[in-house]
């Protein structure tokens, strides 16, 4: 077949199947490998400010005991994300966009979209978390000392708010012009910089060997004026330190002026592991993302872990409560400014990467068109590939977050993005296992179901536990965008994890839907709709879709031909223009296609095979067989019309294109597809095979049903629905009790309690032969209306004497007797007169005759009794649909 040797799947700027060569490192971007790529951004990352700036913090105010408490939770958090995070990334090939990549690729665009944004501004946040911390770090140095009005030493910076804001935005200045130039600077000074840190740090483990206890004087600022000075203590390696050092003692902090707890001080930890992902986010660089990520995240969190143990156990051993609430490391070091070149190093490479980081998100986000016009500009780069524009969005949100003024105060924010970010990648990982998606074959197996739900819950959990105000506000933000995105229907050809768990559950809800198990109370119509075409058919479809009650509504369409002799099926190609069709349209239906040598054939084939399990079609609807000239719908529905061609759907249907694979309407002089014996011997088998049966007439006349607007207008004549529940074709049987008439009753209340349907009035028509001697019709119309109670149908009985009509019938009406053309015309005068101004009628629909020399007889009956009635449904129902118990 044409398709058997197409291409396993074509990936970014290279094939998997190798169509374009690894030479040359123009053709081919991702250069990075595990360590480069990686392990150095996201120790960098974990590391960043709260190594230096807040550990002695966590454990001055929590403790050490508490503090470990508080570590073990977050790394046990993240190491239910990493192993998410592993699954998916090495089930295939990653794209630039890190775990927003991963995220939309895994669980469709909305999810994709709104996680994407979430995650996006948590780095954000982070970038100026990491700011701040560098200009904290910075005053802590130069910083004049506030209860002093002049310079002393390099104490020469002005303090304050203002100048915390000037300083933080010439730090961020300063990254957007290492961004703007390109990501491959900081690449190539990252491990340099992660040496420096490392040196910094076995400066910080050696120092408590080498130097004496120390005291300290630090003046802090608090309120207006308010300045506070404090005598801290270094002790060395001592016991009594120790042991005052395990429990918490949380106290104001003198940056914020707040009382702090364990919440606020575990979301000033957390924000040491939300760098778990920068070597994901570096995928679009990366040589073999789906090695490099699992391998160099691991070993990079593993790492810090140990280093943050370590840290924990030197400081409470070491320096006094009031020393770690005020974490000064540089002041306490071998050589201090080892510290504050570790400090500075960490802090810039931190914010560079998490600015390089939003930026290809949001890069990615554009390129992807999710949100349309507002981030359009963001996916133009430079001639090197950088996306600059993205860099200025990036730089523009990360100044507005600088006015907070203060590190401690967006750390909160921060957590709260970031564990909603892990919870999105622990929920798609958690879809993917749960959808038992065949094509789900992570190499890395260290994961399951459990892990993923463990990761959901404990980041929830935690989110409401650091700041409830905030995680509600980004929970309700994260809904917004879903529901944005959902209604947009962006253009996606990602896959859907909705559907493989949709397909999953329904699987095992069709089974549970037992057909031994139905009731005649719960029926519904469950209809399969014949289709020629659909452009003289879409009335018909459109009231259809209102008679269905919640049931199964299936278009059928029966293509003449043999298989044997097309090269490949003909009828899978036409799916999509079936499905568009449905779309256009707004019904609820499904579409079922079929190659026959001959329609009833195929309508056989559907009526038997159509549907799944206990929700299988019990109604087929047939248009009218007469010799009307059909009408073209496409040419009177706007949705359909040539000034509205718009973009095409997200399957490659656009409008000019779904009006060329339907063929124009039957011309007057066209010959009929189908001859008359084989339409009356469709609804013969139907019936044959237990299905009731329904014939729809002028539908046409019905106007357009434009999505939203209801039909029924609402003004003074209000629109009725008429029900004749007798067989007019045989005057002498008539009932009004047998399983057809009650068929019809059902039907009739069916479509009134549609949404356009509901304010029309239900109109019952009971023929009653008034000049007869007895006064049996009384009794008969009491019985009825009793039944209409019983039945809880609320609708108005007209009595229609039809004496006139009824003795123009001579002798019962059995299989070949042919009814005087008098006595049709005289019915049809009847129905006119009585129901010309009803929206729609229904009818009782004779029994088909068995005898096909007897099918033109039978149509030219019905079309006679119907002539110029207006939409008309003629129903034969051999289902019992009706219960008069609870």
């Amino acid at each position: 077949m044409a398709n058997e040797h197409s291409p396993l799947l074509v990936h970014g700027v290279y094939s998997m199947m190798g169509d374009t060569g690894e030479g040359s490192p123009e053709s081919n971007p991702r250069k990075l490998n595990t360590f480069f790529g990686v392990m150095v951004p996201t120790i960098l990352s974990m590391f960043s400010i709260v190594l230096f700036l807040r550990t002695g913090f966590v454990v001055g105010h929590a403790g050490l005991l508490h503090g470990l408490l508080m570590l073990f939770v977050a790394y046990f958090i993240i190491s239910l994300t990493i192993l998410s995070i592993c699954a998916i990334s090495t089930n295939g090939a990653v794209e630039g966009g890190g775990t927003y990549f991963m995220i939309s690729r895994s669980l469709g665009p909305e999810f994709g979209g709104s996680i994407g944004l979430m995650f996006y501004l948590a780095k954000v946040c982070a970038c100026g978390v990491y700011v701040l911390g560098l200009v904290e770090a910075i005053l802590d140095v130069f910083g004049k000392d506030p209860g002093s009005a002049v310079s002393q030493g390099l104490h020469v910076l002005p303090q304050g708010y203002w100048y915390t804001v000037l300083y933080s935005s010439l730090v961020l200045l300063l990254c957007l012009v290492v961004c703007l130039v390109g990501a491959h600077i900081y690449a190539k000074a990252s491990f340099i910089i992660l040496l420096v840190v490392t040196m910094s740090l076995i400066s910080i483990v050696i120092s408590p060997l080498i130097l004496s206890p120390q005291r300290f004087n630090i003046t802090h600022t608090y309120g207006n004026n308010h300045t506070v000075t404090v005598n801290p203590s270094y002790t060395g390696f001592n016991g009594t330190t120790l042991k005052n050092n395990l429990g918490p003692q949380y106290s104001l902090d003198y940056s914020t002026n707040t009382m702090m707890s364990f919440a606020t001080v575990f979301a000033v930890m957390f924000t040491s592991c939300t760098g778990i992902m920068a070597g994901a986010n570096m995928s679009g660089e990366l040589k073999n993302p789906s090695e490099s990520i699992p391998k160099g995240t691991i070993i990079a969190v593993s790492y810090t872990f140990t280093v943050y143990l370590l840290l924990f156990l030197l400081l409470s051993s070491t320096c006094d409560r009031c020393r770690l609430q005020h974490s000064m490391f540089q002041r306490v070091n071998v050589w201090p400014p080892f510290v504050t070149i570790g400090v500075y190093c960490a802090s810039l490479s931190a914010a560079m990467c998490s600015m390089i980081g939003a930026s290809r998100i949001l890069h990615a986000l554009a390129l992807d068109q999710l949100f349309g016009l507002p981030l359009a500009p963001a996916a133009v780069t430079s001639s090197s590939g950088n996306p600059w524009v993205s860099v200025l969005y990036t730089w523009g949100l990360v100044q507005c977050t600088l006015f907070a003024g203060q590190l401690n105060v967006i750390a909160g924010i921060v957590t709260v993005f970031y564990l909603l970010a892990y919870a999105a990648v622990d929920l798609a990982c958690l879809a993917l296992e749960w959808a038992s998606a065949p094509n789900f074959r992570p190499t890395f197996q260290f994961f399951s179901w459990h892990t993923c739900l463990l990761g959901i819950i404990s980041c929830v959990v935690m989110m409401f536990v650091i700041n409830p105000v905030y995680s509600s506000a980004s929970i309700a933000l994260l809904l917004l965008l879903l529901l944005f995105l959902h209604y947009r229907s962006p253009t996606s050809s990602w896959g859907y994890i909705s559907q493989a768990l949709i397909f999953h559950q329904v699987r095992k809800y069709l089974l549970m839907l037992d057909s031994r198990k139905d009731h005649v109370k719960f029926w519904r119509p469950q209809v399969l709709l014949m289709v020629a075409n659909p452009r003289s058919s879409c009335q018909l479809i459109c009231f259809v879709n209102q008679l269905k009650k919640g049931g199964l509504f299936v278009l059928g369409h029966v293509q003449i031909g043999d298989l044997d002799v097309f090269p490949a099926d003909p009828v899978q190609p036409q799916y999509n223009f079936w499905l568009s069709l449905v779309d256009k349209l707004g019904v609820k239906a499904f579409v079922d296609l079929t190659l026959s040598p001959s329609v009833r054939q195929g309508t056989q084939h559907l009526l038997r095979i159509t549907g799944l399990g206990g929700m299988k079609p019990n109604t087929l609807v047939l248009g009218f067989y007469d010799n009307c000239y059909p009408e073209d719908y496409f040419l009177q529905d706007p949705v359909f019309c040539e000034g509205d061609r718009g973009e095409g759907d997200n399957f490659g249907v656009d409008l000019p294109s779904l009006q060329a694979h339907f063929p124009p309407v039957r011309h007057a002089e066209s010959p009929r597809g189908l001859q008359p014996e084989e339409y009356v011997s469709i609804i013969y088998d139907a019936i044959k095979m237990g299905k009731n049966v329904c014939l729809g007439r002028y539908f046409f006349q019905l106007p357009p049903e434009s999505k939203g607007v209801t039909y029924i207008k609402g003004n003074d004549n209000v629109d009725t629905i008429d029900v004749w529940p007798t067989n007019l074709l045989s005057p002498g049987s008539a009932s009004y009790a047998d399983v057809c008439s009650l068929f019809l009753l059902q039907m009739a209340c069916v479509l009134n309690m549609a949404n356009r349907w509901r304010r029309a009035r239900l109109r019952i028509f009971v023929c009653v032969a008034t000049e007869s001697g007895d006064q049996g019709w009384l009794t008969n119309e009491e019985q009825f209306r009793e039944l209409l109670g019983m039945l809880r149908i609320r609708a108005t009985i007209k009595i229609v004497a039809w004496d006139n009509v009824a003795c123009m019938f001579r002798g019962p009406n059995s299989e070949g007797q042919k009814v005087s053309e008098d006595f049709l015309c005289a019915m049809n005068a009847l129905l006119r007169e009585h129901s010309s101004t009803a929206a729609v009628r229904f009818l009782y629909l004779p029994h088909p005759p068995s005898n096909s020399e007897l099918s033109q007889q039978y149509l030219t009956q019905l079309d006679m009794l119907t002539r110029d009635l207006g939409p008309t449904l003629l129903i034969h129902g051999v289902t019992p649909v009706t219960c008069t118990e609870l």
